[in-house]
Parts: structure tokens; C-alpha cells; sequence
């Protein structure tokens, strides 16, 4: 069996959640059983978490973010993105662990292997298939955000060093990675979107 498990990445600010709601309701219309989540957060204790990690004002140190992202990620996956895709739904993500590997094994310089490590122990296999990367300067992502939340508030030069651990993640994996421009207009990032996750499933 196909798994259809889509998740969208970029710099803050990028798109990800307008173009994956989009993408989910194209793919939705063409007939595939479409479950939407996002990270962190999509059950009770992920949401918990993503008020700790999100909120302003809290201090988290770059391990207890780490493991925080980890710990609400395992939670959507053994309650709700695993057994969706176990009976064959398909799942569209707004973030997923390559969000951690970015930003906190690449831009907090933690190690994209021990990130990926401790992301592995936790999801028991559950693991995006097509990741699309909407690429963005850093400083146009800020400039589109409407709300600066813990994250986003440390500034220009967390955010460039994502974009940098994101274009090492897809160069080492380009047959996961779909790489778009995000500054092309919304209607044809999302159509390009489709394409590919259609193209792919």
C-alpha cells in the first residue's frame, strides 16, 4: 500500500499553512481521504507543548526545545497521523520532524543526526514521504508574519540559518524534497503543490 503523507516546511513566514490547507482541499476534491494536522500540536498533550514552546516571554533551552518538539511530534503520530495512515487516509502536515532537524539540528546546532535520532526513537516509523520545501529569503518570511511568537521573535539570523539547514536537508535527500519558490504567488505555489504531490501518490 501507497502511504500518502505529505508535510510542508520553510522559514518562518513562508506560506506553509495557507498552502497546506489549500493543497489538502484540491487533493481532497480529486477524492483522496485527506486528514490535516499540524506541528507542534493536533492532540491535547501536543497542544499543551506547543503553548510552552510558542508562547512568548518563556525560556527554553535549545535541548528542552528539542525534546519538546520531539515529545508533542510522537504524540501525533501514535495517536493520529499512524493510524490514519494505517487505514489508508492520506495526511497533508503543517511542519513535521524536518522542521526540528532545521531548526534545531541545523540553526541551534544541535546535529541534524542526533535530532534525527531522538525524532526516530519516538515515531516508530512514521515519516513524511514528500516533504515540499517553500523556499523564501528569511527577512521577506518575517516581514509577512502577523504574529512573532517565541521562535520567530529570535530574529533574522535564526531564521537565515534554517534557510540554510533546509537547503542541506533536501540536497541530501532530493527524492523526498520538493523545492518551490514561495514568492511566486500563492495560487501557483499551491497548484505547483498539487502537481507534484499528485504526480508522486
Amino acid at each position: 500500500m501507497t502511504r500518502r503523507y505529505v508535510a510542508f516546511e520553510g522559514v518562518d513566514g513562508a506560506g506553509k499553512t495557507t498552502v497546506a490547507a489549500r493543497v489538502a482541499e484540491r487533493l481532497a476534491a480529486r477524492g483522496f481521504d485527506v486528514l490535516t494536522v499540524r506541528e507542534p500540536g493536533g492532540t491535547p498533550t501536543g497542544e499543551a507543548i506547543r503553548r510552552i514552546l510558542l508562547g512568548l516571554g518563556g525560556v527554553v533551552d535549545e535541548w528542552a526545545e528539542a525534546l519538546l518538539f520531539a515529545a508533542a511530534r510522537s504524540q501525533l503520530a501514535s495517536e493520529i497521523v499512524g493510524p490514519a495512515l494505517a487505514a489508508g487516509r492520506a495526511v497533508v502536515s503543517d511542519r513535521s520532524v524536518y522542521s526540528s532537524l532545521a531548526y534545531q539540528g541545523g540553526a541551534r546546532g544541535l546535529g541534524f543526526e542526533v535530532v534525527r535520532r531522538v525524532n526516530e526513537a519516538g515515531l516508530g516509523g512514521v515519516w513524511p514521504e514528500t516533504v515540499v520545501l517553500l523556499r523564501l529569503d528569511p527577512a521577506a518570511g518575517l516581514e509577512r508574519e502577523d504574529f512573532a511568537d517565541r521562535i520567530s521573535t529570535a530574529g533574522l539570523g535564526l531564521q537565515a540559518r534554517v534557510a540554510e539547514a533546509y537547503d542541506a536537508l533536501a540536497a541530501a535527500e532530493p527524492e523526498r524534497f520538493v523545492v518551490l519558490d514561495a514568492a511566486a504567488g500563492f495560487e501557483g505555489v499551491v497548484t505547483a503543490a498539487t502537481a507534484e504531490v499528485l504526480r508522486r501518490w
